[in-house]
C-alpha cells in the first residue's frame, strides 16, 4: 500500500486518466506517491520525466535522468534527454546523445533533422529528411514536407546550393512562405514575390475559419510574411516601401524575439548614417534575451557588423573599437572588422595607422588582398600620395587587366604627367588581351559580346588618354597603336579605321594618308540623308537658320558690289513728361545736383512755429487770442450777474475755464497724474 491511503493500482489509473487527458500537473502528484514507496521505479521515473517535460520543467527532467543513471539506460530515455538538452540549447551535446543510440526511431530521427538544422548542417538535414518522407507515413507527413522544405530554402539562402526539385506542393502558407525564401536565394525577386502574396492569402482562409482569432492575431501570424516582402523590396531598391513596411511589423510587436531583430537590423540598413536616433532605438530589439538561439551565425555577423557601424556613425570610438575587436576574435579570417576599424581611424584623420592596420592584416590573410589593397589605394589617395596608390593597385594581379583598373590607372599617371608609366599599362594589357585572344573576331569572349565587340570597347575606350600620350611622346604612342587594332582581322571596321587615321594624324601624317586610301568612296558611304531635315528635327541641339533673302542681293553680287551690310535703327531716346521745346535745356543738367550752382542744400525740415511764453502747454496763436489788452473792452475778472452772458456773446471771446484744453496739455497731465500716484499724492 502507498503512502496516503491509496493503492498502487490507483495511483496508476490515475496517472493513466491523466495522460489521455493532457493533466501532467496532476499525474507528476500520483506519480510522486508512486515514487514515496518505490524510488527507483522505471516506469514512475520514465513518466515523470516525460509529464516535467510536457509542462516545460526541462532542466528538472534533466536533474532526473542524470540522477538515476543506472535505473533508467540511455537506450529508454535517449530521445527525453536529447529533446530536454535541445530545448536548453544544448544543441552540440544533444547531437552527441543521439549519435550513442545504435537504432535510431522516426521521433529521434526527426529530432536529429532538427538539431542537424540547428547546427547549420543543412546537407545532411536534407538527407535525414528526406529518409523520414520516404519510409514513414502518418498523420506528421506534411509537417515532414514543411521542415524539407526550410531546408531547402537555407541552403539556398546560406549556402548558394540549390538542389533538384523536389516536388514539394504548396497547399499550406508555411510551404508556400519556403518556397518563396528559396526563390530569394535563387534571385528571382517578382517570382518570390507572387509566393509571399499567395502565402499570405492560404494563411488568412485558415485562420479566418477560426472564430476564436482576432484581426490582430491574424496580423501577428502574417508578421514573418511582410517582413520578407519588405526584404524584396528592399532588395529591388524600394527603400520607402520596405521601411514602412517594417515599421507596421515592429509595431505588432510579434512573440518571435528572431523576427524582431532580422526587422529592426534591416531598418538600421535602410537608416545607415540617417534618422541615428530610431536605429539606436531599434538597436535594443537586437539585443533581446534568446536572439543568439533564433537566428543563424551569418546573421548574428551581420547584426553585430551592423552594431559597429552605428557606433562608428554617432561617433562612439570606443564602442565601435570594442565591438570589432570581439568580431575579429570569433571571424579571424573575415576583413569587415578590420576595414571597420580602418575607418573608425579615418574618421579620426589617422590615415597612417590605418594603412598600418590593413597591411598587418594583409601579412597575415593574403587571400583577402583585393579588398584590402583597395582600401590601401584610396587611403593613398586621399593623402595625395597617388604613386603610392598606382604601386598598389598594379600589385592587384587579378584586376590589373580589367577595363576599370587599367582606365583608374591611366587617369591617375596622367595626373602625374607620368606618361611613360601610363604607356606601359596600355601595352601590358593589351599584350595580355592579345595572348587570351580577346581580339579573335571568330572567338566569343563573352556571351553578350564578340571578341571584336570587347577590342574595341577596350581600346577606345582610353581612345583620349591615348592622344595626350600620342602628342608626348609621338614614337611610343605610334607603337602602342599599331599593336591592338586588328585590322588584318576586321577590314571591314571603318569606324576603327577612321579612329586609327586619327591618331597616326597627330604622329604620321604619310601613315594616315595612306590608311585613308582604304577608307570607301563617299558614294558608298551615303546614306541618303536629308541634312537639312534632320538638322531641323524636333530635339536637334543645334537648327540652322536660314537667312532671308535681300531683294537684288543677287543682282548686286554679280555685279561685283558684295554683300550690303543692314543698318541698324537708331531707338528714339525718351524725352521727359514736361518737356518743353521752346524752354531751352539745363546746361548744368549733367552735373550732380550738389555740384550746380543754383543749390541751396537740403532743407531739413518745416519752419516750426517758437514756442509761446505763455501757460504750459499753449502755443502763440493761442496766447494771441488770450491776451486780453489786445481786445476792445476786456470783461473783468469776475463777472457780475446778469452781464456774463451779454459780455460773452458781444465779445465772440471763450473764457479760459471754457476752452477744450490741446493734445500737449492733455498729454502733461496725464504724465502728471501718473507721477502723483507713485509719489502717494
Amino acid at each position: 500500500m502507498a503512502s496516503g491511503g491509496g493503492s498502487v493500482t490507483a495511483l496508476w489509473t490515475e496517472v493513466n486518466r491523466c495522460g489521455q487527458t493532457a493533466d501532467y500537473s496532476r499525474a507528476l502528484k500520483s506519480l510522486n506517491k508512486i515514487l514515496q514507496d518505490d524510488k527507483d521505479d522505471v516506469t514512475a521515473l520514465h513518466c515523470k520525466v516525460v509529464s516535467l517535460v510536457h509542462n516545460g520543467n526541462f532542466k528538472e527532467a534533466l536533474n532526473i535522468i542524470h540522477t538515476h543513471t543506472k535505473v533508467l539506460s540511455s537506450e529508454a530515455i535517449a530521445f527525453e534527454k536529447a529533446y530536454c538538452e535541445y530545448r536548453l540549447n544544448r544543441i552540440e551535446t544533444a547531437l552527441k546523445t543521439i549519435d550513442s543510440v545504435d537504432q535510431q526511431t522516426n521521433k529521434l530521427k526527426e529530432l536529429y533533422g532538427q538539431v542537424l538544422y540547428r547546427l547549420e548542417r543543412y546537407e545532411d538535414c536534407l538527407s535525414v529528411y528526406r529518409d523520414l518522407i520516404r519510409n514513414s507515413q502518418d498523420e506528421y507527413e506534411e509537417e515532414r514536407k514543411t521542415n524539407l522544405s526550410a531546408v531547402v530554402a537555407a541552403l539556398s539562402t546560406w549556402e548558394n546550393l540549390f538542389p533538384d526539385d523536389l516536388g514539394l506542393p504548396e497547399t499550406s502558407y508555411e510551404l508556400c512562405y519556403n518556397a518563396a525564401c528559396t526563390l530569394i536565394g535563387e534571385g528571382k525577386l517578382p517570382q518570390a514575390m507572387n509566393k509571399l502574396q499567395k502565402a499570405e492569402e492560404l494563411c488568412r482562409q485558415s485562420y479566418s475559419e477560426d472564430t476564436d482569432m482576432s484581426d490582430e492575431e491574424i496580423d501577428a501570424e502574417l508578421a514573418i510574411i511582410h517582413a520578407q516582402m519588405a526584404y524584396i523590396m528592399q532588395l529591388q531598391g524600394r527603400s520607402d516601401d520596405a521601411l514602412q513596411l517594417y515599421n507596421q511589423v515592429i509595431k505588432l510587436k510579434p512573440s518571435d524575439v528572431g523576427l524582431l531583430a532580422v526587422t529592426a537590423n534591416n531598418i538600421i540598413t535602410l537608416n545607415k548614417d540617417q534618422n541615428v536616433f530610431d536605429s539606436k532605438k531599434k538597436v535594443k530589439l537586437t539585443n533581446t534575451e534568446g536572439v543568439e538561439h533564433k537566428l543563424t551565425q551569418k546573421q548574428m555577423q551581420t547584426v553585430e557588423f551592423n552594431k559597429a557601424l552605428l557606433a562608428m556613425h554617432t561617433n562612439q570610438a570606443d564602442q565601435c573599437r570594442k565591438l570589432t575587436l570581439g568580431l575579429q576574435k570569433q571571424n579571424p579570417e573575415s576583413p569587415l572588422p578590420v576595414l571597420i576599424q580602418a575607418a573608425q581611424l579615418c574618421r579620426e584623420k589617422q590615415h597612417t595607422k590605418a594603412i598600418q592596420l590593413l597591411q598587418e592584416f594583409l601579412e597575415q590573410h593574403p587571400e583577402n588582398a583585393v579588398e584590402i589593397k583597395m582600401t590601401i589605394a584610396q587611403l593613398y589617395l586621399v593623402q595625395g600620395h597617388v604613386t603610392k596608390a598606382c604601386d598598389i593597385l598594379k600589385s592587384i594581379d587579378e584586376k590589373l587587366n580589367k577595363l576599370g583598373m587599367v582606365s583608374a590607372l591611366v587617369t591617375m599617371y596622367s595626373h602625374e604627367e607620368d606618361i611613360d608609366s601610363a604607356i606601359e599599362i596600355f601595352c601590358q594589357a593589351i599584350q595580355w588581351y592579345q595572348e587570351h585572344q580577346f581580339f579573335r573576331r571568330d572567338q566569343e569572349v563573352d556571351p553578350r559580346t564578340s571578341g571584336k565587340t570587347l577590342t574595341n570597347k577596350f581600346w577606345w575606350r582610353g581612345n583620349p588618354r591615348h592622344y595626350t600620350c600620342s602628342v608626348s611622346h609621338p614614337p611610343s604612342s605610334s607603337n602602342l597603336i599599331i599593336k591592338p587594332i586588328g585590322l588584318r582581322q576586321n577590314p571591314e571596321d571603318i569606324r576603327t579605321l577612321a579612329q586609327l587615321i586619327s591618331a597616326y594624324s597627330l604622329v604620321n601624317s604619310e601613315k594616315a594618308k595612306t590608311l585613308s586610301k582604304h577608307l570607301p568612296s563617299p558614294d558608298t558611304m551615303s546614306f541618303k540623308v536629308d541634312v537639312d531635315a534632320l538638322e531641323n528635327s524636333h530635339g536637334a541641339t543645334y537648327i540652322r537658320k536660314k537667312a532671308a533673302k535681300v531683294a537684288g542681293e543677287s543682282q548686286l553680287k554679280e555685279r561685283g558690289q558684295g554683300d550690303i551690310k543692314k543698318k541698324k535703327k537708331k531707338k528714339k531716346g525718351k524725352l521727359p513728361k514736361n518737356y518743353d521745346a521752346k524752354v531751352p535745356p539745363d546746361p548744368e543738367r549733367w552735373l550732380p545736383m550738389r555740384e550746380r550752382s543754383y543749390y541751396r542744400g537740403r532743407k531739413k525740415g518745416k519752419k516750426k512755429e517758437p514756442i509761446g511764453k505763455g501757460t504750459q502747454g499753449t502755443t502763440l496763436s493761442g496766447a494771441a487770442e488770450l491776451d486780453a489788452s489786445k481786445t476792445v473792452s476786456s470783461p473783468p475778472t469776475s463777472p457780475r450777474p446778469g452781464t456774463a452772458a451779454a459780455a460773452a456773446s458781444s465779445s465772440n471771446i471763450v473764457p479760459p475755464r471754457q476752452q477744450k484744453p490741446s493734445a500737449a496739455s492733455k498729454k502733461k497731465q496725464q504724465q502728471k497724474k501718473k507721477k502723483s500716484g507713485k509719489g502717494g499724492w
